[in-house]
């Protein structure tokens, strides 16, 4: 039996801060990582009747215009650190923002429910991160807050630097985002949901997921909203997974201290080479499924008091490149995320996350 869309209210809050460790916590995060048509470059502006033939089972799972989403949160992918610093304007690009990621995809999604964020960075950009921590960390972190506030959308840090990374300058960016949107833990602020991504297990960006854990994503002084625990490689089996997601809210022994299951989501490939499972079902068979139980019951293990990982994510919706296929018709992702939506009871809109 699946658990119940709690209250959004303060007696939900109240229902989650009262309940025993060892409780299942509903899903509350669900989100899918989104690259546009060009291998996550969002270079050109979209046509969006194109762009809803294309991605209308992001918003409608049921696909007969009840408009029940598939996820409740779509993160667009990905902003240049090095532009988005120096507010740079050209061809693709208009103050930083690439220009595909307008207000007219971001009201496509938000007005059916869907929060919406940006990520700043991803694989390809990590020489650009450390180019703009090094020039003008705070500028960045200024300059990336005033975009989720024109935009209305939340920021995700993608600073995939395994081998000494710039930890000074990333708090530097952290503080002034900051300073220009404090940390809101009634999620009615979309602008202040700022997240980070960590490797799938600690082993892996080890030296900031350690920062990241002990300041940012403690549970008594929270600056960051939580973390999402990258995707593994498509052929990854769950059990290993789920080892991975265990490394963290365990932590790893003198190297990352246990970090909070509600801080924490696990990421999942919605399709591969080939459509899989996870997108195109069945569902029986999706890796959201086999590790549904894992994930929300996992109890804390030295941090937090509540039981359950925070959610999902998916990588990726659109076309990522790199011989993957494209989650357009005819492999469109309904049955396989949009039916974990519905088993799981998602819910969607502005409501509080589970901070404990």
């Amino acid at each position: 039996m699946r658990a119940k869309v709690f209250s959004l209210g303060v007696l939900g809050i109240m229902a989650v801060l009262i309940a025993p460790a060892n409780a299942q916590y509903q899903m509350q995060v669900y989100g899918l990582w989104h690259c546009y048509s060009d291998a996550c470059s969002w270079t050109s502006v979209p046509n969006m009747t194109t762009f809803d033939t294309d991605n209308h089972w992001i918003i409608d799972r049921n696909m007969d215009n009840t408009f029940h989403p598939s996820v409740n949160v779509v993160v667009l992918s990905f902003v240049d650190p090095v532009k988005l610093m120096n507010l740079t304007t050209d061809s693709t690009t208009v103050k930083g923002i690439p220009i595909g990621m307008n207000s007219s995809v971001v009201s496509y999604f938000q007005s059916h429910g869907i929060r919406v964020m940006m990520s700043i960075g991803g694989a390809s950009f990590v020489s650009h991160w450390d180019k703009a921590l090094k020039a003008n960390p705070t500028q960045l972190g200024i300059n990336a807050a005033n975009a989720a506030k024109q935009f209305n959308v939340g920021m995700e840090i993608d600073y995939e630097k395994s081998s000494n990374p710039d930890l000074a300058d990333l708090q530097k960016f952290v503080s002034a985002y900051r300073s220009v949107i404090p940390y809101d833990a009634t999620g009615n602020n979309f602008a202040a949901r700022l997240t980070i991504d960590l490797g799938d297990g600690d082993t892996y960006l080890t030296a900031l997921a350690n920062y990241a854990t002990t300041n940012w994503l403690n549970t008594s002084s929270p600056v960051l909203d939580y973390a999402n625990a990258m995707v593994a490689s498509q052929n990854t089996s769950v059990s290993t997974l789920e080892s991975g997601w265990q490394q963290h809210v365990q932590g790893w022994a003198g190297n990352v201290p246990p970090l909070a299951p509600a801080k924490l989501t696990g990421s999942l490939w919605v399709v591969g080479n080939s459509p899989i499972p996870n997108c195109i079902g069945p569902f029986s068979s999706s890796d959201q499924e086999t590790a549904f139980n894992f994930a929300s019951t996992i109890p804390p293990s030295g941090a937090g008091t509540s039981s359950g990982m925070l959610g999902y994510m998916f990588w990726g919706g659109g076309c990522q490149g790199n011989g993957t296929v494209c989650t357009y018709p005819p492999d469109t992702c309904q049955v396989g995320v949009g039916g974990g939506a519905t088993t799981f009871n998602i819910p969607t809109g502005i409501f509080a996350l589970r901070q404990q």
